[in-house]
């Protein structure tokens, strides 16, 4: 590394996205061009997030079952959701394409 060179510093939030991302099944390889960063550091972000989840989900209280994760699960991907057509409004805005309620005009 060039010790000349500062170190880049990523926020939490751009992390978290980056990890969810790749949970949708997007290619690291794209992502990584898409976000200007390495694959091998997208892969570290995984494996760190992955190790704090597996804490997080470890023991169940006794009667506890899998179906108490499901309005986790839905309100992680709504979040998901919102956030990836935000990227796309975005998108839409710079590639200046319209969006659809252009289109009533």
């Amino acid at each position: 590394m060039n010790p000349s060179k500062p170190r880049k510093q990523y926020t939490p939030e751009f992390k978290a996205q980056a990890i969810e991302l790749l949970a949708l099944g997007r290619p690291v390889t794209e992502l990584a061009e898409e976000l200007c960063v390495s694959a091998n550091l997208l892969y570290s972000w995984k494996s760190s997030s992955q190790g704090t989840r597996i804490g997080s989900e470890g023991g169940r209280a006794v009667g506890e079952n899998a179906a108490a994760d499901d309005p986790r699960a839905l309100r992680r991907e709504i979040a998901l959701l919102r956030q990836e057509n935000e990227i796309l409004k975005k998108a839409a805005v710079i590639l200046g394409t319209k969006t659809q309620q252009n289109y009533g005009r």
